[in-house]
């Protein structure tokens, strides 16, 4: 054996925490997978006290659902891999339980202070950054290429091909934050989708998410009269999410979704940002009263998000129009119902190859460290 193959260090063990999120999982496992180190898939399930467990005990499994989620024991990982409020109590034990030798990433907006992670990586739209422990990288990570896309394409193509083309991919999010999707804004979408299909022609390739209401979902397809295929999330229907992606010539994703946005700006096709607040890009169709006339604020989410906006500590507030905007002002996405892609520009930046190297350089830096 050659005396190099010797003194290689083993590949970290890896631990990713999976939980409820659908979008926090997809980075973490595209993060875990580009790494490519050994990992394991941990799945946490959550009590229903899981919030006051979590702010009050700080690192602990005390909201975690031990019967239903994957055993946590020794020999513990040497890297912990963790997205959402839920399982940053539970990466913190983990880190405890092993003596301080498990290293911890945080993908996000961590709840608790930054330090108490060896690395974060984050978004513009949260104001975490300026520290030497958090990364930006300029949209979630996922693991989407146009190549990767393209292998797809051929045998979705199978299931899609009885609608014309162009086909319209419209990727739908839900009530987030501030952001309420109402049935008008539903059928404000369908109508400016009726009419740009009807005048090109085409078809529309729908997808709702766990964040849909039912209400708006219905009123959107109700209200639209082109050809319409519709996959109904939570259904016996495989999700056809990554088909979606790989046949679309057109996208219309809700601006309150991230990843979404992120994966449809990788497919390099022609992006179309629904703004879902009452105050669009598109000014005529702004709601002209205070926030406090417009009943749907008056839910528990917007009214949390007004709070937390106004007491909160500044590490957890957001803006995510600064990722919307960098979006429309580099020419990857335009707004709908306000102008018109013109040519399609590749995302760029920092992305998932620039996280990668963030967590290898904190890994050896650790290795340095320990010398």
């Amino acid at each position: 054996m050659k005396k190099s193959e010797k003194s290689r260090s083993p590949a970290p063990r890896v631990w990713v925490l999976c939980g409820r999120k659908a979008g926090d999982n997809t980075q973490l496992q595209a993060l875990a997978e580009a790494l490519g180190w050994p990992f394991e898939l941990k799945k946490i399930y959550n009590r229903k006290f899981e919030l006051l467990a979590n702010i009050l005990l700080g690192a602990t499994l005390a909201g975690v659902d031990r019967k239903r989620s994957d055993r946590l024991e020794p020999p513990w990982p040497d890297l912990v891999l963790t997205a959402g409020r839920r399982n940053e109590p539970v990466a913190r034990w983990i880190h405890k339980q092993s003596g301080g030798k498990t290293r911890l990433v945080h993908v996000g907006r961590p709840w608790s202070p930054p330090e108490n992670f060896d690395l974060v990586i984050t978004t513009p739209q949260y104001n975490i950054s300026g520290r030497s422990e958090v990364m930006t990288v300029d949209l979630p990570l996922h693991a989407q290429t146009r190549e990767s896309l393209d292998e797809l394409r051929g045998e979705w193509m199978t299931q899609f091909s009885y609608l014309p083309g162009p086909r319209w991919a419209v990727l739908l999010g839900g009530d987030s934050g501030p952001f309420v999707f109402t049935a008008d804004k539903a059928r404000r979408l369908a109508a400016w989708l009726n009419d740009r299909v009807g005048e090109e022609g085409g078809s529309v390739l729908a997808s709702n998410s766990a964040r849909t209401p039912d209400t708006a979902y219905k009123a959107f397809l109700e209200a639209l009269d082109v050809p319409v295929y519709a996959y109904h999330w939570g259904s016996d229907e495989a999700n056809p999410y990554q088909g979606l992606l790989s046949v679309a010539d057109r996208f219309v994703v809700t601006g309150e979704s991230m990843s979404m946005l992120a994966e449809a700006a990788a497919a390099q096709r022609p992006l179309y940002i629904f703004d879902l607040s009452d105050s669009p890009a598109d000014a005529s169709q702004s709601v002209d009263r205070p926030w406090w006339l417009v009943a749907h604020n008056f839910r528990f989410k917007p009214l949390t998000h007004r709070l937390a906006m106004l007491i909160a500590p500044e590490r957890m507030r957001r803006d995510i129009t600064r990722i919307q905007s960098a979006l429309v002002q580099s020419g990857v996405a335009a707004w709908a119902g306000q102008s018109v892609v013109q040519e399609v520009q590749a995302s760029g930046g920092k992305g998932l190859d620039y996280a990668v190297e963030g967590v290898r350089q904190m890994m050896n830096r650790e290795k340095t460290d320990k010398v």
